[in-house]
């Protein structure tokens, strides 16, 4: 790479990191691990550019390659495991009504495919084919993953609320 292909790479990285982490905590809901997860994005975009020469559409790249690492570290067994002291009796009910914190949490409990679809149609404002493409499914499927997440998130707003 040439130094200019570099600082150009330098400049998206940088340009780049808070809207990726902001993508990155709606779909983990954690800023910790939204962190980690906008770092190893990172660090795959920076290594396939040097690798290929130059990308097409760097962003792009980078949208994709931040989706597919977060369904990818969801299908790992590790990850379905939590550790916790003591077992609750019976859950804790959340006390705060504020709105972002409901839809939050009920985005956190949707499939990492729907979440991605529904971070990537509403928050990306990309459309049912440019969310297609960068998920690698059918626009009836990303079609699908949206209405199901939806009215997930409708039931749970609801809920929240009655």
């Amino acid at each position: 790479m040439t130094r200019g292909e570099e600082a150009a790479l330098h400049a998206f990285v940088e340009g780049r990191r808070p809207a990726l982490f902001r993508s990155a905590y709606l779909l983990c809901g954690n800023r910790d691990e939204a962190e980690d997860l906008v770092q190893t994005t990172l660090v795959k975009v920076v290594l396939g550019a040097r690798r290929h020469g130059r990308l097409e559409s760097l962003e792009a790249y980078a949208r994709k390659t931040l989706v597919n690492t977060f369904i990818s570290a969801r299908r790992r067994f590790w990850r379905r495991e939590h550790a916790y002291g003591e077992v609750p009796d019976v859950p804790g009910r959340s006390v705060d009504s504020d709105t972002g914190l409901v839809v939050r949490a009920a985005l956190a409990e949707l499939a990492p495919k729907q979440r991605a679809v529904l971070v990537l149609r509403y928050w990306e404002d990309l459309s049912v084919a440019a969310t297609a493409q960068v998920l690698g499914m059918r626009e009836s499927t990303v079609k699908s993953h949206t209405a199901r997440g939806l009215a997930a998130l409708r039931a749970a707003v609801r809920e929240e609320y009655v």
